[in-house]
């Protein structure tokens, strides 16, 4: 085996070690497949965050075959579809933080804000019924946070 310890000069990251089982491999290569590696480290942490792959209802070989590529292709879709819209917009703040760049969580709100628009959710009420006007300010508040929590 061969074993390549990773070392910060700046002592902003942790040290790490990578082991590989190919002895001819150049450290070079290993760093590089550690590097591509957390990419779909981070995919597969947020597909099954917010798509629920791995679920309950996934447990059986037949349901992970029909269900996870749909899945994958869904987050593959809502990542291209937040990629086409305007970042400005999709970046989400708190009160303790601004974030740079857009998360998944940011990606998927926006989509959700563009599939759910208010005019689709106020729709007519029952003539029999109370009427109670909602201002717009506070149905947008609603509909952006639903976004997020859904």
């Amino acid at each position: 085996m061969r074993w390549v310890l990773i070392r910060d000069p700046f002592n902003q990251f942790k040290t790490q070690a990578l082991l590989c089982t190919d002895i001819d491999v150049e450290v070079v290569q290993i760093i590089e497949w550690f590097v591509m590696r957390w990419q779909l480290e981070v995919t597969f942490q947020e597909v099954r965050t917010h798509i629920g792959v791995e679920t309950q209802r996934q447990w059986s070989d037949l349901a992970i075959a029909r269900t996870t590529p749909l899945l994958l292709g869904l987050f593959s879709w809502i990542t291209l579809a937040a990629a086409h819209s305007d970042e400005t917009k999709l970046v989400g703040s708190a009160a303790w933080y601004q974030k740079p760049l857009p998360t998944f969580s940011d990606a998927i709100a926006s989509v959700r804000r563009a599939l759910w628009p208010a005019s689709a959710i106020l729709c007519m009420s029952d003539s029999d019924g109370d009427i109670q006007n909602i201002p717009k300010a506070l149905l947008n508040r609603m509909i952006h946070t639903l976004c997020y929590a859904a």
